[in-house]
């Protein structure tokens, strides 16, 4: 008996060894539902090697990492927080630990990277982590009463548009015809025998196409210039509109009062969804009192020049991580699903209160009936 026993031992001990080196993708697979209806799968995709984990990173305070110069700034009693994820590769062990873990979610390659290269992904992440920045600055000093001003820049390509998603858009079935012809990074200089400079020229070009017309472009790629004609299409939002069928790179700068500097440093963090965060961190610097009252707030949420809050990804990671750090409160965007609000919730433990908002408005709203002082702007704007 004694020999079974130490047999079985070292069995499991070489299985643990085992299961620690081995990729996820040695054992672990998954079906995406492709096809829903009234709420229930009807049609699941292939299967798909489990590779990656979208998983808790943590919850950092943006005030230490902000710098402001030029222009009078004011102590705060409470602290905002941004909040990232992580996406590590699974050993075999990691996956039977996370499949049961409600903050994670288990992620194929094509998940994470189906249109691009891991290189193109992380580039595309810091592009988006430096517009969030642009975006925040710009709108909180406008809110502040400063005369900050957006300048357009070039019409760069970042991805193709996609017409038709799977069931729970995981993943994209069909991609608008521009992919066969664009690709990242090329920069659109002429439309239609039309020389454009911003994004803004495109819409009046294309208002004359019909969705299906081939266009002629002229494009800017690796420094030479090509000729090239783009089929275009139907705006997949039922709208109308002719779009080319790409997403852009955001290349518009914000023009800062003379002497004003704003810098946040971020390291080699990318994504758009801290925006929100910054937002309010910033105007908290710039205005007297305390935004959040003495409270530590977690903070989620992309943010446009109008000041809307957008949607993110990794909402329960995040909500997770809230949660570990110690933060009770936590503003999320209103327009992210109500499954991902309960994610979220049972994430967070219950420990979490989730508050979404749409606007800054609304955020700078909640966190007053958190305690938090009434936002005045300091001056007018000139």
């Amino acid at each position: 008996f004694g020999a079974a026993f130490a047999a079985l031992l070292l069995l499991g001990i070489v299985g643990v060894l085992l299961a620690s080196v081995l990729p996820s993708t040695s054992f672990a697979r998954k079906r995406d539902c492709v096809e829903q209806s009234e709420g229930t799968c009807t049609k699941y995709g292939p299967e798909e090697d489990i590779r990656y984990a979208i998983s808790p990173a943590d919850a950092q305070a943006v005030e230490p990492r902000l710098t402001i110069t030029g222009a009078p700034t004011y102590p705060s009693d409470g602290q905002i927080y941004f909040v990232t994820v992580r996406t590590p590769e699974l050993t075999v062990l990691d996956w039977l630990a996370t499949r049961v873990n409600p903050a994670a979610y288990l992620a194929s390659y094509d998940d994470l990277y189906a249109t691009q290269t891991p290189e193109q992904s992380v580039q595309q992440g810091r592009r988006a982590m430096m517009t969030a920045k642009q975006s925040a600055e710009y709108v909180a000093l406008k809110l502040a009463g400063y005369d900050a001003q957006l300048v357009a820049g070039d019409i760069l390509v970042d991805r193709i548009v996609c017409l038709q998603p799977n069931a729970d858009g995981t993943k994209c079935e069909t991609f608008a015809p521009a992919g066969q012809v664009l690709t990242q990074n090329d920069k659109i200089i002429e439309l239609d025998g039309v020389a454009v400079k911003t994004v803004a020229d495109l819409a009046p070009i294309l208002a004359r196409h019909q969705p299906g017309d081939s266009v002629p472009m002229k494009i800017e790629r690796d420094k030479q210039t090509m000729s090239v004609e783009v089929q275009v299409t139907a705006a997949p939002d039922g709208s109308g509109r002719t779009i080319i069928g790409i997403f852009t790179i955001d290349t518009t700068s914000v023009k800062l009062p003379d002497d004003i500097s704003v810098n946040i440093n971020t390291n080699l963090i990318g994504g758009p969804s801290a925006g929100l965060a910054f937002t309010l961190t910033v105007l908290d610097q710039l205005t007297e009192g305390s935004l959040m009252g003495k409270q530590r707030v977690a903070v989620t949420g992309t943010i446009d020049v109008n000041g809307n809050v957008g949607a993110i990804g990794g909402l329960p990671s995040k909500a997770s991580a809230v949660e570990q750090t110690g933060v009770k409160y936590f503003l999320v965007p209103a327009s992210q699903s109500a499954t991902e609000i309960a994610e979220a919730n049972k994430a967070g433990n219950g420990r979490v209160e989730i508050i979404p908002v749409a606007t800054i408005s609304e955020a700078l709203a909640a966190l007053a009936r958190l305690g938090g002082d009434k936002f005045t702007p300091v001056r007018s704007a000139g």
